[in-house]
């Protein structure tokens, strides 16, 4: 999947609307175009993009949002064969508790995001094989 990179993209895909949520992520999507109009520049419709927002609201240590935007990346690059061509966004909507993953990078939150985001994902795309 290609990085979305710029914000207005960001916030198209937002605009389009959630898809998906658990307690601490929402999925936006934004379907690429299809039509006889397009039928032309379908090579460029070809990619999928993904985009991640870890505010500072949510995730206040860099190392956490690191680790965040990393399983982002490798859950949806996982799925990725399974999901419609389009563009889309994972947003951080809450905190994890402080008390419950002391570390700002351990295991078991690490276990906790992905799991997260594996259900977020199943919930658009079931995966048999993820």
């Amino acid at each position: 999947m290609e990085p979305i990179k710029q914000w207005t993209e960001f916030q198209a895909v937002m605009a389009a609307g959630t898809v998906a949520r658990t307690a601490h992520f929402a999925l936006h999507q934004s379907p690429k175009p299809t039509g006889p109009g397009f039928v032309q520049t379908q090579a460029l419709f070809a990619v999928q993009r993904l985009g991640a927002l870890t505010p500072k609201r949510w995730a206040k240590r860099a190392v956490t949002r690191n680790l965040i935007r990393r399983q982002i990346r490798a859950v949806a690059q996982t799925f990725a064969p399974h999901l419609p061509q389009g563009d889309y966004v994972v947003r951080v909507r809450a905190g994890f508790h402080p008390t419950h993953f002391v570390s700002a990078d351990s295991a078991p939150l690490r276990q906790t995001v992905r799991q997260e985001l594996m259900d977020l994902f199943n919930q658009i795309s079931p995966c048999k094989r993820c």
